[in-house]
């Protein structure tokens, strides 16, 4: 068979390719810890189930617009909008299945074949592949541990040109939880004008941080709202991945393309979903604060456990749910530290299902119980202390 070729490099997320081997190995009999899936372990809060349960009952069900339900376009407006300290209009939002979709059709209206996008390395894997997808040029700028992993600035400088059609940025960072700090944000900015580029900031985790600190957001600097696409969602924040909601924020002649693009794809977000996200931006907002109480403590006691660990040693994650940890003073690669820890009952991520700048460090995700993550220590270093030499 053949197939077109902008297929031709796609590869199943890391994640699921690691999750469906440990199923495997659990189908054999094996115990596994699953730390490689970035998913909240906490229940859809009350309040938001039973919005998504009336709205079905209530015959919620059918068709509704593109972009969204006028209703819940009107409080993302205002809600991201009073979060980032800008002012957002109910046009410059538009719903989707999930936030994939919003990161996929907006580099679809905007990237040609040829334009030159940069993106984080390590960072998400899809950003490589909407790259692709869309025939654009893919420029990975390295995530520099030294500087809680925010972008390498000589190298962004260097790569940035005027053939970048966009700069991908994710803050807090996935896999590495780090936050870039408003004077690189200045930086990229500016180059970003300087070079007519568009910015598509991955914000899905602004409300998952730690010790109090605040996020910013690229598109509160002067002169940037209107070349931002921010990205955003209730998956990570509201434990509703399988919701599939998400959002994003963009100039509103921008919105008019990509909501065309979703009308000719997915057709529509559901009716009863987007109810229910009505409700968990505007109903109380103690679970979410609870539920970032609770991943602190795991980050503090996974992290303190980790630099435990011979031949490892992991900066303190500001925000997400991930664990980053540095392990090439243990002689492995990342996969064949994966691998080990796998075998001994730990699925993890190597760091290079992130992209090549990965390789010496794994991902994990403590999105899980204190207990579970005191268990998969335990075996780490049992793992760790077995090892010949």
């Amino acid at each position: 068979m053949s197939f077109a070729a902008r297929t031709e490099t796609l590869q199943l997320e890391g994640a699921y390719e690691v999750l469906a081997r440990a199923q495997a190995l659990e189908a054999e009999g094996h115990s596994l810890i699953h730390l490689e899936i970035g998913e909240p372990d906490f229940p859809t809060p009350a309040n938001i189930c039973l919005a998504g349960i009336e709205a079905i009952a209530n015959g919620r069900t059918r068709y509704n617009p593109p972009a969204g339900l006028p209703s819940l376009r009107e409080v993302i407006a205002a809600s991201a909008g009073d979060q980032r300290g800008i002012t957002v209009r109910a046009g410059q939002v538009v719903v989707s299945p999930g936030a994939k979709p919003n990161l996929f059709f907006p580099t679809l209206a905007l990237v040609e074949p040829g334009d030159e996008v940069i993106y984080p390395d390590p960072g998400f894997p899809t950003y490589r592949a909407m790259i692709e997808v869309a025939g654009g040029t893919p420029v990975p700028v390295p995530l520099e541990e030294e500087s809680g992993f925010s972008f390498d600035l000589d190298r962004f400088d260097r790569a940035i040109n005027d053939r970048t059609r966009l700069i991908v940025l994710n803050s807090p960072g996935n896999p590495t939880g780090g936050v870039l700090p408003l004077q690189d944000l200045e930086h990229i900015a500016a180059a970003a004008q300087k070079h007519d580029a568009w910015v598509l900031s991955d914000e899905v985790y602004a409300q998952i941080v730690f010790d109090g600190l605040s996020v910013p957001s690229i598109a509160a600097l002067d002169g940037m709202l209107e070349r931002t696409i921010i990205l955003d969602g209730f998956s990570k924040t509201y434990a509703m991945t399988g919701w599939r909601i998400g959002f994003a924020i963009m100039p509103e002649a921008l919105a008019a393309r990509v909501s065309l693009l979703l009308n000719h794809s997915v057709g529509c977000t559901a009716h009863f979903t987007q109810l229910a996200g009505i409700e968990a931006l505007t109903g109380p907002q103690d679970a979410v604060a609870k539920m970032v109480a609770r991943y602190q403590a795991r980050r503090d006691l996974l992290v303190a456990g980790l630099n435990a660990l011979p031949g490892i040693h992991c900066l303190l994650p500001q925000g997400a749910f991930y664990a980053f940890p540095n392990i090439r003073e243990t002689g492995l690669s990342s996969r064949d530290f994966a691998d080990e820890m796998m075998q001994a009952g730990v699925a993890l991520l190597p760091g290079t299902a992130f992209g090549q700048c990965g390789e010496g460090y794994v991902r994990l995700s403590y999105a899980n119980s204190q207990d579970n993550l005191r268990r998969a220590l335990a075996r780490m270093k049992a793992a760790i202390h077995q090892r010949p030499g």
